[in-house]
């Protein structure tokens, strides 16, 4: 048996697709456009990249993009003013400071001055504690792809039982609260964990975000269950050139899973996809529209 290639590139195509409808329609009703603001300090880049990317899907999908680039050695205090004008900023629905930041600024600091309403990476301790409460909240990208994506192989994941392989505010603590408003059991483990191989073999939905190449093998995983790959790590090949993997020993998962996503080609897809879809129900929140149908 092969594993089913859940095609990230194709899934997150079709949802800037929904999501550019659902613009066009609110323009269309309520001559609102959603805008998206995302702050870029300094030059790394792979954020760079990453930046330049967002600008694009959010234009093609007929938003405002506002982008904002900051030196590395800005002041906190400057940063901070301008997330304060953004917050009052009636055009701008969605904030997005690019993460990682140089060790000058407090991060924590930073992601707090963001208003929740339009904390568009979900990482405001407002939408975070609604989240984990159960409660209608801004959730990160990230983990909302993951589920997207599970959902192209399973309807419902209710009763499922489900292993997160990492613990970070990112991905792993949020992806935990989505899974189990999704009904699934889910077991939270992470690189510490005690017999995770055989924690693993019990899972129907396998979610790998630890940062580790590799680390999953294929002798983990459960005959038939969906493996959903977050990590992007590089390794160096015996000729000198750089390849990119995931966290998941792909072609060992692929002799036994029954679907899994690519690395590249899949998770990753997916997070600049959900970060149009937050910042359309965002705009729509605000402005006390129905939620969007996507």
């Amino acid at each position: 048996m092969t594993a089913r290639i859940i095609d990230g590139k194709r899934i997150a195509a079709e949802l800037r697709g929904r999501v550019a409808d659902e613009v066009a329609r609110i323009k269309l009703e309520h001559g609102l456009t959603p805008g998206l603001a995302v702050v870029l300090v300094g030059s790394d880049p792979a954020s760079q990249v990453y930046v330049r990317s967002k600008h694009k899907q959010t234009q093609e999908a007929g938003m405002a993009s506002f982008e904002h680039v900051l030196p590395a050695d800005v002041a906190q205090e400057d940063l901070l003013a301008l997330i304060g004008a953004l917050n009052r900023d009636p055009a701008v629905h969605g904030i997005l400071v690019q993460l990682p930041l140089p060790k000058s600024l407090h991060t924590e600091t930073i992601i707090n001055a963001i208003d929740p309403a339009k904390d568009v990476d979900g990482l405001h301790p407002s939408n975070a504690g609604r989240l984990a409460g159960g409660f209608a909240a801004l959730s990160p990208c990230t983990p909302l792809g993951c589920i997207i994506l599970t959902k192209s192989v399973h309807s419902s994941l209710e009763g499922m039982n489900a292993i997160v392989i990492g613990r970070s505010n990112l991905v792993g603590r949020p992806l935990l609260q989505l899974l189990l408003n999704e009904n699934a059991t889910v077991t939270s483990a992470h690189s510490r964990s005690r017999e995770l191989p055989q924690l693993c073999a019990r899972a129907d939905l396998v979610y790998a975000a630890v940062g580790k190449a590799e680390m999953v093998r294929g002798d983990w995983i459960k005959p038939g269950a969906t493996v959903i790959d977050v990590g992007i790590n590089r390794l160096a090949g015996a000729d000198g050139k750089t390849r990119l993997v995931g966290d998941v020993a792909f072609a060992e998962a692929l002799d036994v899973a029954g679907a899994i996503t690519p690395v590249p080609g899949g998770v990753g897809q997916m997070t600049v996809a959900c970060l149009l879809v937050n910042t359309l129900r965002a705009a729509c929140a605000i402005h006390g529209l129905p939620k969007p149908g996507v």
